[in-house]
């Protein structure tokens, strides 16, 4: 006999076209296709996005629009529970409007009756203090909790919530796996062929005077003048990372090209598995981007972070790494000599890494298993 399928909405920062969260997305299905397999019941994922006809055409599944409150509420009546998905979602540094709209999303399903679930989240920063009792209680009523570092965990705690009941995970993305199929990405043939190493560079727009990505840009010409390589830039959020790489692109090409690297960019990579793709042929990566160090790290990449906000400090901490320099005090000289040294002894990086790795990788899932669980259990 076949188990009825329990929908599952899912809320998150969706359809924004951002390589991470959509990589997150990827992940909390995969998850929970493996996990409820293996509980013996049948889950289908209802996402809440901003562009539900995107998503529904990547991922194959059942999306509503994430702003139309009477979708939203017929989608959360109709499920079994709600999982409000992993990354930063609940901070208040990009937006004051952030942590009321996810908050009030659960609230909403808390209303209604239906389980929610807490998945891997990053909390914080929270600069104003009014949200935290609304934070602490709306996850005290939640059926499940867990965060992707012990500072989220330690936030909450200072809210009131008791850290027992808040358990620690990977980021979701740390599962994330390429696609049985892996495309060609075409230009790193060429690249290898003649000979010429592969850094990987994931950049955003952050300090106003433009500070930090004109060191990584001085720091990646001095590298290159003592190993030349080639240079790919993988924008992770479009359109606004796209023209962070353009505009490094067009300081270097010229210098790069008379120190006998190359340069190239991967703009069409809009499924979170082709990103990851092209991730998995480079032989360093240098990210200012949380998941493209994710990505980095699950296909054992040698990686250098620099760091715009705490949880970039997190990651590596868990992976016994140190960011190279934040954005308003990044040096040139340091980001070549770490450049350098990862092209050199990359190998070395993997090996005294990849117990660490490995395990972040398979605890990833624990948020998908305990739901797959709970609604087994229900049912």
């Amino acid at each position: 006999m076949v188990a009825s399928a329990q929908k599952i909405v899912i809320s998150g920062y969706y359809g924004f076209r951002n390589s991470g969260d959509e990589a997150v997305l990827q992940s909390i299905l995969n998850a929970l296709q493996r996990q409820s397999e293996a509980a013996g019941i049948v889950i289908e994922p209802v996402v809440l996005s901003i562009d539900p006809e995107s998503t529904t055409a990547t991922y194959g599944v059942k999306s509503v629009h994430r702003m139309k409150l009477g979708e939203v509420r017929r989608a959360i009546a109709e499920s079994a529970g709600l999982i409000s998905g992993g990354g930063s979602l609940l901070q208040d540094v990009t937006s004051s409007k952030t942590i009321p709209y996810y908050l009030g999303v659960l609230k909403l399903a808390q209303w209604i009756g239906k389980p929610t679930f807490i998945y891997a989240q990053g909390v914080g920063p929270v600069n104003r203090k009014l949200f935290h009792p609304l934070i602490k209680s709306v996850f005290r009523n939640c059926a499940y909790v867990s965060v992707r570092d012990e500072q989220s965990r330690s936030l909450l705690q200072s809210m009131g919530l008791n850290q027992d009941n808040i358990q620690v995970v990977p980021d979701p993305v740390m599962g994330l796996e390429l696609p049985q199929r892996a495309e060609s990405p075409g230009v790193f043939s060429a690249e290898t062929a003649s000979g010429l190493k592969t850094v990987g560079i994931s950049i955003r727009f952050w300090e106003e005077s433009r500070y930090e990505l004109n060191e990584i840009a001085e720091g990646l010409l001095k590298a290159c003048a003592q190993i030349p390589f080639h240079l790919r830039f993988l924008p992770f959020h479009h359109p606004t990372d796209n023209e962070a790489s353009r505009y490094l692109m067009e300081k270097l090409e010229k210098e790069v090209a008379a120190l006998g690297g190359s340069i190239s960019i991967r703009e069409d990579a809009l499924h979170p598995q082709q990103m990851l793709s092209e991730v998995a042929e480079c032989d360093v990566l240098i990210g200012m981007r949380l998941h493209s160090l994710i990505y980095a790290a699950g296909r054992r990449v040698p990686l250098i972070g620099v760091s715009y906000d705490p949880k970039i400090d997190h990651f590596l901490e868990r992976i016994r790494s140190r960011p190279v320099g934040s954005t308003g005090t990044l040096e040139a000289d340091k980001v070549a000599a770490e450049i350098l040294l990862l092209l050199e002894q990359g190998e070395a990086w993997k090996q005294e890494r990849e117990p660490l790795i490995a395990a972040l990788v398979e605890e990833a899932e624990a948020p998908a298993r305990r739901i797959a669980e709970y609604l087994c259990s229900k049912g």
